[in-house]
Order: C-alpha cells, then structure tokens, then sequence
C-alpha cells in the first residue's frame, strides 16, 4: 500500500526528469523549464508539509482565547453576585414595581385560572391589556433593530461605541430571500467567516496561481482536509470539552460543524479536480497513464473518490430539508458514510491516517464510552394525550440516587437528577423494529429535582410531526403505558447562569418551546426559595422579577404546563403573559409586549436576562429586541434556545 501510495509523486518525478535530447546531456546546462517546474513542485510540496501543521496552533489558540473569555465573564459574574449587597440583590429598592399577580392576556385563559370556569373566547381582561394582533415578522425592517414605537431606553442612557458594536453582534438578519435559509447572529456569523478566513489564508499562501501548480494545490488542499477532519468530529459529538471550555451550547458548536463539513466537501472537490488537472498537465502526455479511465482506476485514486463521494453523500443527508423530512434515515446513512468515509480515508494516503485515527478515536469515546458508562435507565412511561390531540406527555418517577465520583468525567445518568433545560435521549423498541437502535432528544419539561429529594417527577412533551412523534401517537392511543429507555442528561448552563446573574429575568415562549422556558421558571423560584430562607423572609413573593410571555397557537396548549402550576407561579409572584391563541388573533405584537414588561427594569437600569425558545422567527425577533435596548444602552443579554438537531 504504501509503495502505491506513492505512485503518484513517483509519476511526476519521470514526467519532469531532465533527461538527453539528441544524445546531449542538459544536466550541466541552464535548468530547463521542466526542471524549473520540477524544482517548483518540489518545493511546494515540502512546503506544505512545514506550513499545514502551523494551522493546529492557530486553532488551538482560538480555543484558548474564547475559553478565557467564558472563564473571565464567569468569574466576574460570580464576583457581581458574591460583591452585590444582599439586600440589593433581593430587594427591589430603586422603585422597581412589585411582581404583579399572573396575567393572561386575551380574556380565555385568566378566569380558567382563578375561578375553575370556562369563559366564551369574547371575554374580556382582567388584567392587563389584549395584545392587538400584529403583521408578520419580516414585513417591516428598516428599523433594524427595533418596531417603531417601541424604543425602551434607560433614564441616563450610556450609548457607546462598545454598546453599538455589542448590539451589531447580537442582531440577527433576516433569513436568505428564495430559498429561506436562516441565518445566525452576527457574531456568530463573524465567528464563522473568521474561521473560513483561516482555511483560505491556509489554502493560497505561498501558492502561485498557475495552472501548472495545480499539484502542489491539490497536495495542501488535501493536507487541509484531514487537518480538519479531527475537528469535525470534537464539533459534532454530543459530549465534548468545548461546551465546558467555551461555554457555548451544543447548537452553537453544531453550527459550526455543519460549516466545517461544508468546508470540507469542498476542500474534496478541490483535491480532486486540481489531481485530475495534474493528470491530464503532467503525466497523460508521458504514455504512463493515457486515458482517463487509467488513472481513475489506480488503487490509490479508487481509494480517494470512494472517501470523497462518502463525504459528499454525507454532507447532502445531512441537510435540513432531508434530515427533518427522513429523519431515522438520515441517523442510519450518517453511521454508514462515516464508516466508508474514515476506512478509505485511511487506505488512500498514509499523510492522513494520523488524522483519521484521531477522528476515529473521537468518534469511538463520544459513541461508545460515553454512552456504555453513563447507563441508560429503562423506565416504564404513562404516555398520555393532549387537549389538541397531536402532543404525548410522556411521564415516569425516577428514583434519583447519588451521582458517582466520576459522573464529571463520564457524565451522569438520568437517575442522579437533572438541570433546567436538559434533555434526553429516548428509545422506545416497542414502536417498531426499525426504532430499537434509534435514539431521538427531547428536552425534560418537568421541574429539575432538588440535591435532597428521593424521587422524582420527569415529563416529556412530544408533539407528533411524522416518523418517530407520528408513531409515537398512534400507539399512545391504544397504550397507555410503554418501556422508554432513557440516555442523558444532557445540556448546558448557559442559561440558568444568565438568568442567575440577571435582576429582570424575562422568558419567552413560543408554543412547545415552554418545555425549556417551564423548567428554567422553577429553577428560579427555586433559588429565590432558597434565598427567601436564608434572610428569613416570611413572604412566598419573588424579590426579584420574573415575567413569562408565552406565544401558544391553540388554547388546549395552555395544558402542557397546567391550570394549577399556573397558579402556584402566580402565588410565587412571577408575573405570565399568555396572549389570545395564534388561530383566532394570529402572531401578537411580541415587541409591544416585551417594551411593557421591560419598562420599569430598563427606566431604573437594572440587569435583564432574557431567555427565549420558540420557532426560529420567534427568537430572531426576541433577539434582535435586546439589540435595540444594548445598542441604547440597557444592559440586557439574550440566549436563544432553538428547536431541531
């Protein structure tokens, strides 16, 4: 294998040999263009073997600075909150309006609440008043950050050039006109470019752009490519040191893997054509290999298009259209093209099998370690069906256990508890065969369990779409009770901790999106609780504010959450905003709705934390919201938790 793989280069050598024309040795005579050429070649080569390597530092730095500036605003949160006077940081003394009780706007909803009976959908609000119905997200942007009529700012604005930048990196653009394709935050963007930038700097310098050269091209393009693959991989595992290191959330870290494949189906594609057009420059006009099909049957080059439409194939089942759409048979190709990917990866060429073997090892610790050691739990699940009639709540008690010495380098198992915004991965082989190897993530909608507690509650809210949620569906409807095996937890704290370290907490929802907004409203309750006890406070109301805006397209979803745990908010004093159902009002004015919940906290310059999870059009809007305020000055920070995998 190895003497084939170096058929190539060994090609090229006899292709530009200088050698005798009419019995006269040039050897000693001035370089001819061939050994010119030759000499060129020669040294690109070697060239990229010194420069490619060089591209690991640089990543390698990235990681480091990001890592420390998680760390740095880590810690100095925490020095906020350690600093801050604790009456300060529980009592609203700056005249912030005390938490009002729970208004649900749009009259349906607020009587259910507290008298048990069921108004005509013409009632009218208690509290509060009824958002107006608003046009559509995207008919009216140039005001980029903010609807007219809507601008919050604080008493004594403190708008700079900082805040301006800050606030550019937060907006988010409108998805790409045609073809709809959302797009990130600009700072999400910018990282993204950056890290292109990186691989074109890495691509074409010292690289002259002549046809001629196309073989050291394709050499550096394919050092780059398996350079990169190690990388791919650390990207798109489920358990991996950068959420730790850089306190980014795995849809953020899953983003950029997505662009990094894209990178690399191209960096292949490159490779290719620039040996072919080596072929045809150099060696086809020798007689070594003639045709085409000569050189497209060479074992090494057999080798490299069997690795190189892996990838490709790959990268077109991993697209959103057909990943959302054949969603079990995307999970079963992704495992095959891999396979065929790394193994003819691995015989192609010897400079890549370093590469692959760390892909490879990456691979193995993230699929099979991780998952062999974290032991799944099987539990028995009462699978029950919604109002609307297309949602399962899945509920099941775990009997929680104290987690392990080395769960922090293992992860833990669903049976030593969980986080607010966590989520798991469920297997149910009862449905069919084809889903006893399938493992589907859905996020815990129940209240995450207190250190103490013995038991506990967890629920799942799965609103059937096709496939695994569709048949899901229908053998609920004749099954009360089903085996679930559940992986995880799994999740970030990024949330919990903005939240945490806010004086406004705002959290909006947008249909099931309050399986993530729920569980981050106990949690806090849950602190506040905590801290109520330790400066014996008598009093069960929040001191500091918590407003939930929840976005619901039929009034049945109100019972994903529930009347009563409603109403124990409310007693609790977070303030719920739950607007008219999307069906009879269509989208509500979300922008009027977060100015009035933000006013008084954005007048008396308190922090804002704002969490969001809902459609994608949902959290753009939310998002670019708090741009507006940043770039006015208000110190908000958003998170966005979005749907998908």
């Amino acid at each position: 294998m190895e003497k084939d793989s170096d058929l190539l280069p060994e090609l090229f050598r006899l292709a530009l040999k200088p050698g005798s024309v009419d019995g006269l040795d040039l050897e000693h005579e001035r370089p001819s263009p061939a050994q010119e050429l030759r000499r060129k070649i020669v040294e690109g080569i070697l060239y990229n073997k010194k420069f490619v390597p060089t591209y690991h530092f640089v990543i390698l730095a990235l990681v480091v600075l990001f890592s420390a500036a998680h760390w740095g605003e880590k810690t100095r949160r925490w020095r906020r909150r350690a600093v801050k006077p604790r009456s300060e940081a529980l009592h609203d003394e700056d005249g912030l309006e005390t938490p009002k009780a729970i208004s649900i706007t749009g009259g349906p909803y607020i009587r259910d609440l507290q008298d048990s009976s069921t108004p005509s959908s013409g009632s009218s609000t208690i509290l509060g008043t009824e958002s107006p119905p608003r046009k559509d997200l995207d008919d009216d942007e140039q005001t980029p950050l903010l609807y007219t009529g809507h601008h919050l700012q604080p008493l004594h604005p403190r708008r700079t050039i900082l805040s301006g930048f800050q606030a550019f990196l937060m907006y988010q653009p409108r998805p790409i006109p045609l073809v709809q394709k959302a797009l990130p935050s600009n700072g999400t963007s910018l990282a993204i470019v950056f890290f292109l930038g990186i691989n074109v700097f890495y691509t074409f310098w010292h690289i002259d752009l002549e046809f001629v050269q196309s073989f050291v091209l394709a050499d550096r393009v394919g050092f780059l490519f398996v350079s990169n693959l190690p990388y791919l991989y650390i990207l798109g595992a489920k358990n991996q040191p950068l959420k730790f290191l850089t306190g980014r959330s795995y849809e953020s870290l899953n983003l950029i893997h997505r662009r990094l494949g894209e990178v690399l189906c191209l960096q292949a594609l490159v490779h290719a054509l620039g040996m072919t057009g080596a072929w045809y420059y150099f060696i086809r006009p020798t007689g070594f290999l003639p045709t085409l099909l000569d050189f497209l049957t060479l074992k090494i080059i057999v080798f490299g298009l069997i690795a190189f439409f892996s990838y490709e194939l790959l990268y077109i089942t991993s697209l959103a259209s057909f990943r959302q759409r054949w969603y079990e048979l995307f999970l079963g190709l992704h495992v095959v093209f891999q396979f065929l990917a790394l193994l003819f990866l691995f015989l192609h060429h010897p400079t890549g099998r370093p590469y692959v073997g760390a892909a490879l090892a990456i691979f193995i610790i993230d699929r099979a370690i991780y998952r062999i050691n974290l032991k799944s739990l099987t539990v028995e699940a009462q699978a029950t069906i919604m109002e609307d009639d297309e949602t399962v709540r899945l509920s099941t008690t775990i009997i929680l256990q104290r987690p392990k010495t080395n769960h922090v380098l293992l992860g833990k198992s669903i049976a030593h508890g969980w986080q607010a915004t966590d989520h798991v991965f469920i297997t149910i082989p009862s449905l069919a065969k084809k889903y006893i190897l399938q493992s589907h993530p859905f996020t815990i909608a129940s209240q995450a369990p207190h250190p103490d507690e013995q038991m506990a509650k967890l629920d799942l809210l799965i609103r059937a779409r096709d496939g695994f949620s569709a048949d899901l569906l229908m053998r609920a409807r004749s099954h009360k009770h089903l085996q679930v095996r559940l992986d995880g937890p799994y999740g970030s704290s990024h949330c919990r901790h903005l939240l945490e370290s806010s004086d406004f907490q705002l959290l909006v929802a947008g249909g099931s999106g309050i399986a993530v907004i729920w569980p981050l409203v106990q949690h806090l309750i849950s602190l506040s609780r905590s801290s109520d006890a330790e400066n014996v406070s008598a009093s069960p109301v929040l001191q500091k504010k918590i407003v939930v805006i929840w976005v619901i397209h039929k009034g049945e979803h109100l019972e994903w959450v529930g009347r009563q745990a409603l109403a124990d908010a409310e007693y609790r004093g977070v303030q719920t905003i739950v607007p008219r159902a999307t069906e009879e009002i269509g989208r509500p004015d979300l922008a009027s709705e977060i100015a009035e919940a933000l006013a008084g906290a954005v007048s008396n310059g308190k922090r804002i934390g704002v969490v969001t999870s809902g459609p994608d059009s949902m959290g753009r809007e939310v998002r670019n919201i708090c741009a507006g305020m940043k770039r006015n000055g208000v110190d908000v920070d958003v998170a966005v938790e979005k749907f998908g995998w």
